[in-house]
């Protein structure tokens, strides 16, 4: 699956003409691993963008090890408006200051992944 995944970049421009895009796959590096029991992460990309990705139905987790990695996500993408309280909580999760909890003040709109897949390629 390597050979056809996409930059974020190509994955947002792709999202601005559907909402939606199944079975895609994205490569980036893991910058963030919820602590609790890896139900989500943070990848960036080559072009320092962040995006937030989660284990489809919660049916598999991953290891914090994972933080540095370079990764192959496959799944699907979609754009979504995220909540000034969604933000909040998955920065308490992600163990943020309270000053940077505190300066989410609007909803924002995001790429959100759910992956079915990820494979490490470093």
């Amino acid at each position: 699956a390597e050979q056809t995944a996409i930059s974020p970049k190509k994955l947002e421009k792709k999202l601005k003409s559907s909402k939606k895009l199944e079975n895609v796959a994205v490569k980036g590096k893991v910058t963030d691993v919820c602590d609790k029991k890896g139900c989500w992460l943070t990848v960036e990309t080559d072009d320092n963008e962040k995006f937030f990705v989660k284990m489809k139905d919660y049916a598999f987790f991953v290891p914090t090890a994972l933080k540095g990695k370079n990764i192959v996500l496959e799944g699907s993408a979609e754009t979504k408006i995220i909540s000034v309280d969604e933000q909040k909580h998955y920065a308490e999760d992600a163990k943020k200051s309270q000053a940077e909890i505190n300066a989410i003040t609007k909803p924002q709109e995001e790429i959100r992944f759910v992956a079915n897949g990820i494979k490490v390629v470093n």
